[in-house]
C-alpha cells in the first residue's frame, strides 16, 4: 500500500506542476505560526511551515470567541461545526470542501480528509490548490509531511514561486473564512441603495474577496429621501485581481481599478475566448472622477476562468476580477445590468447601517438644496452647487447652462420636482466623492428622468462636478 501512495502522491505532485507552470503570479510573505500535531511537526530549529501554520490557524478559529473583534469591522467566526454552517453557503462550494478538508485535517482525521479531497479533485480537476492538499494527504499515507506541497526539494525548488501563490491563496481563503463581516454590517461606501438596485457587489481586493449581496433597503417615506441601508449577504467568493495589484492609472498597466462602478452589460460566452471562462460582466471603467483624473484604459470586466484552470492566483489578471466559473454562474443568474453597483476597495470597512446616519444626512442636505434651488428656478443658487471643473456628456458647460436655464424659464416656468429611487454611494481617498442616481419627476407628471451626478467635497462644501444618465 505504501508504493500505491506513494506513485499516487507523484502523479499528483506532476499533475499539480502541469497545471501551475501556466498562469501564476508573484507571492506574497506570510505571517507563519507554530503548531504542532501527531505527524504534522516542524523541528525546533525550523521555522514553520505553511501547513502547521494553516493548521494553526483552524485549530486556534476553533477556539475564537464568536463576535470578537478582529480588523476593519470584521468579526473572529470561530470553525465549530455551527460556525462553519452559518458561512459555508455563502461561500463557492468548491471552497467550502476544502475549508471542510482543512478541518478535518487539523483534527487528526487524515483518511476522512484524504477521501474528502479525493472526491474534490475528481469534481474539480482543474483545482490547483485541491491537488497540491491532495498530494500532501497520500504522501502522509507513508512519512510525516512538513508542509503545504510537501514535493521533493528539487521540485520545490524549480517550483518556489507557484508554490508560493498558492500558500497565499490558502492563506487569504482561510482568512476570509474565520474573520466575517458582522450580522447586518455593510461596507461603508453604501449609504442608501434605491430598491432599482436588486443587489450589489463589493470586491475586498486585500482579502481577494467579493461579495455578492441583496437589497432589501426599504423605500423612502415621509420627507425621508434616503434610508437606512439594509444589505443581505447572498455570496462570498474568492477573486483574483490585476497581476501588478490595484489601483489602476494608464492603459496596459496589469492593475485594477478602484472605485464605485456599475455593471453595463452581460457578454455572450459564445463571442468570447476561452480565457473568459462562462462569461463576463462589463463595468464603465472609467468612470466621469477616473477620467478627470485622467485615468485611462477599457474592458475592465468581473469573469470567468478557461477550462484548464479552476481559479487565479490572487494576482494574476490583466487588471479584470475574475472568479472561478461556477462563482461567475452565481453572478450571471443574480445580478442586473445597469442597476447593480461594484464597489472595489483596497480594503473594506465594515459598519451597522446607523452608524451611516450621520454622513447620510448631512449630504441630504446639500442635495435637498439643489432640489429646491432647481425647483424654484434659483439659477444662481444653483449654479453655487455646481463645481468650476463641471461636466456633462455630450455639452460645454456654457452650453449645457445656456440650455437649462432656457428650459427653466419656459412657457411652463419652474415646476417643484420630487426625487425618488435616491442611491448614494460614497467614494474616499484623496477625495470625498458620492455618486449620486436618482429619478427626477416634475409636479403634475407621473414619469421622469433619471440622473447620476458625482458630487465632491470642496473647500467644506458638496458640488456637483458631472452630471447625466446612467
Amino acid at each position: 500500500m505504501g508504493a500505491v501512495a506513494l506513485g499516487a502522491a507523484v502523479a499528483a505532485w506532476l499533475l499539480f506542476s502541469a497545471f501551475v507552470a501556466r498562469d501564476v503570479s508573484t507571492s506574497t510573505s506570510l505571517d507563519l505560526l507554530e503548531f504542532r500535531s501527531g505527524t504534522l511537526s516542524s523541528s525546533a530549529t525550523e521555522p514553520p511551515t505553511l501547513l502547521d501554520s494553516t493548521l494553526a490557524k483552524v485549530q486556534n478559529a476553533t477556539q475564537f470567541t464568536d463576535n470578537e473583534p478582529v480588523i476593519s469591522g470584521l468579526q473572529a467566526q470561530s470553525l465549530s461545526d455551527e460556525g462553519l454552517a452559518k458561512v459555508a453557503p455563502l461561500l463557492g462550494q468548491a471552497e467550502a470542501r476544502l475549508i471542510n478538508v482543512y478541518r478535518l485535517i487539523s483534527q487528526g482525521k487524515h483518511r476522512e480528509a484524504l477521501v474528502k479531497t479525493d472526491q474534490l479533485v475528481r469534481d474539480h480537476p482543474n483545482f490547483h490548490l485541491a491537488h497540491l492538499v491532495h498530494g500532501d494527504l497520500l504522501s502522509l499515507q507513508m512519512r510525516p509531511v512538513r508542509q503545504l506541497g510537501d514535493v521533493p526539494d528539487t521540485k520545490a525548488q524549480a517550483a518556489a514561486q507557484q508554490l508560493a501563490v498558492l500558500r497565499e491563496e490558502s492563506r487569504r481563503r482561510l482568512s476570509a473564512l474565520t474573520e466575517r463581516p458582522p450580522e447586518g454590517s455593510v461596507p461603508t461606501q453604501f449609504l442608501t441603495l434605491s430598491s432599482q438596485s436588486r443587489h450589489a457587489i463589493a470586491v475586498d481586493a486585500s482579502r481577494s474577496r467579493l461579495y455578492l449581496f441583496e437589497n432589501q433597503t426599504p423605500s423612502a417615506s415621509g420627507s425621508r429621501i434616503a434610508p437606512p441601508p439594509k444589505l443581505k449577504l447572498l455570496g462570498d467568493f474568492y477573486i483574483s485581481v490585476g497581476l501588478s495589484g490595484i489601483e489602476k492609472a494608464v492603459e496596459g498597466d496589469k492593475r485594477t481599478p478602484l472605485g464605485v462602478y456599475y455593471i453595463t452589460s452581460n457578454l455572450n460566452p459564445d463571442n468570447l475566448p476561452d480565457l473568459y471562462g462562462v462569461g463576463a460582466l462589463p463595468i464603465n471603467y472609467p468612470n466621469p472622477l477616473d477620467m478627470q483624473r485622467g485615468k485611462t484604459g477599457s474592458g475592465i470586466w468581473l469573469h470567468g476562468t478557461p477550462r484548464e484552470q479552476f481559479v487565479r492566483a490572487p494576482q494574476a489578471s490583466d487588471g479584470c476580477v475574475v472568479l472561478s466559473n461556477p462563482d461567475l454562474e452565481k453572478l450571471l443568474s443574480t445580478i442586473q445590468i445597469r442597476t447593480t453597483p461594484v464597489v472595489i476597495a483596497p480594503e473594506l470597512q465594515w459598519v451597522q447601517p446607523e452608524a451611516l446616519d450621520t454622513d447620510r444626512k448631512h449630504f441630504e442636505a446639500a442635495l435637498e438644496s439643489w432640489r429646491t434651488a432647481k425647483s424654484g428656478g434659483q439659477i444662481d443658487r444653483l449654479k453655487d452647487l455646481y463645481s468650476s471643473r463641471f461636466q456633462n456628456p455630450g455639452k460645454e458647460p456654457t452650453e449645457w447652462w445656456t440650455r437649462l436655464e432656457s428650459e427653466m424659464r419656459g412657457a411652463k416656468g419652474p415646476r417643484e420636482l420630487q426625487l425618488k429611487d435616491v442611491s448614494l454611494l460614497r467614494w474616499q481617498d484623496s477625495q470625498d466623492t458620492m455618486v449620486v442616481t436618482f429619478g427626477e419627476v416634475a409636479q403634475g407628471q407621473s414619469r421622469g428622468v433619471t440622473r447620476r451626478q458625482y458630487w465632491a467635497r470642496e473647500d467644506g462644501q458638496w458640488r456637483i462636478f458631472y452630471e447625466g444618465t446612467p
